[in-house]
């Protein structure tokens, strides 16, 4: 009987492992988008991510260089390591574009369309299975992100739809994250994105320069621009490692509709920084974000522990 409940409480502690990191991840990763908000005034969007990549790959450094693991990588780990880069870049690139004239709660909530699309690609190229309630959570804490802000096309124009580009691009990253999470070290695998994820920039930059363009062309930084610039880089590393241990100890099903929870952090600090206060419909939409993740969280472990006996249904 006891090997039994072992069995059982293993797997679900593990899930309740990853879903802590994930939790933890998307608080912190707004931090990110205020840094980079407070950086683009004066500085091109390029060069914003390239500074993020490169102080993400010095931190990491020293640690995969104690793990020995800088060099375990196969020609096709390393093309899987290019194209996740390649995507963070368009990821980061067309998001903090946005945050010129958008602010960042704002920006943040179109981008929650990105949970939806990881949730239904995880069910078709992972096979993982994905019941009613889930998808009822995930579709109810989408529309409380829409009730924190309500973003207008009339407002900013067609750049509005940059964070919808931004959030098929890091659903996709996410995807390959888990696919190759489980036999790869965390570490690694952010060092070896942040090194493409340079190499990208930099080619972006070096065309750039002389255009005048306020995405590709590169400036030197002045002043506390240079405190912004290496904000977004230690939020970004210390986000982006929790969200590998996540994703490498919970399906990614799972842990989307967790990074709803984003826009609470990002409408506090929001708050804080930019002196955006939400009202009362902002407040209610927090609301049912919160509980929406809080029963995404519930929903889950209630499976783990019935997971050794036939489900009902196979939509449950």
């Amino acid at each position: 009987m006891s090997d039994v409940v072992l069995s059982r409480s293993a797997p679900d502690r593990r899930v309740s492992y990853g879903l802590m990191l994930m939790v933890l991840s998307v608080l912190i990763s707004p931090v990110i988008d205020v840094f980079a908000k407070l950086a683009i005034a004066t500085v091109p969007s390029a060069e914003i991510t390239a500074v993020r990549f490169l102080l993400q790959v010095v931190f990491i450094l020293p640690v995969v260089l104690y793990r020995r693991t800088l060099l375990d990588l196969t020609w096709k780990k390393s093309a899987l390591h290019a194209l996740r880069g390649g995507l963070l870049v368009l990821t980061m690139l067309s998001f903090i574009t946005t945050l010129k004239v958008m602010e960042v709660a704002d920006a943040i909530a179109i981008f929650f369309v990105e949970p939806i699309i990881l949730t239904i690609l995880g069910s078709i190229f992972l096979k993982e299975t994905i019941g009613w309630r889930r998808y009822t959570a995930c579709a109810v804490g989408f529309f409380g992100a829409m009730l924190v802000i309500q973003p207008s096309m009339q407002e900013v124009g067609p750049i509005a739809l940059l964070p919808i580009v931004a959030a098929f691009t890091l659903a996709v990253f996410l995807l390959l994250t888990r696919m190759v999470a489980q036999n790869e070290d965390p570490w690694s695998m952010q060092f070896h994105a942040g090194i493409w994820g340079c190499l990208f920039c930099l080619v972006l930059l070096a065309f750039g320069q002389g255009t005048g363009s306020s995405i590709v062309d590169p400036v030197w930084p002045e002043g506390r621009v240079w405190l912004y610039l290496w904000g977004v880089g230690v939020a970004a590393t210390v986000s982006g490692v929790l969200g590998v241990y996540a994703y490498r100890a919970a399906p990614a099903s799972v842990l989307a509709p967790l990074q709803y929870l984003e826009i609470v952090s990002a409408t506090i600090l929001g708050w804080l920084v930019f002196g955006d206060l939400p009202d009362a419909l902002k407040w209610l939409g927090i609301a049912i974000i919160i509980g929406s993740g809080l029963y995404i969280i519930w929903r889950e472990r209630r499976l783990q522990k019935t997971a050794g006996t036939p489900p009902v249904s196979p939509a449950i």
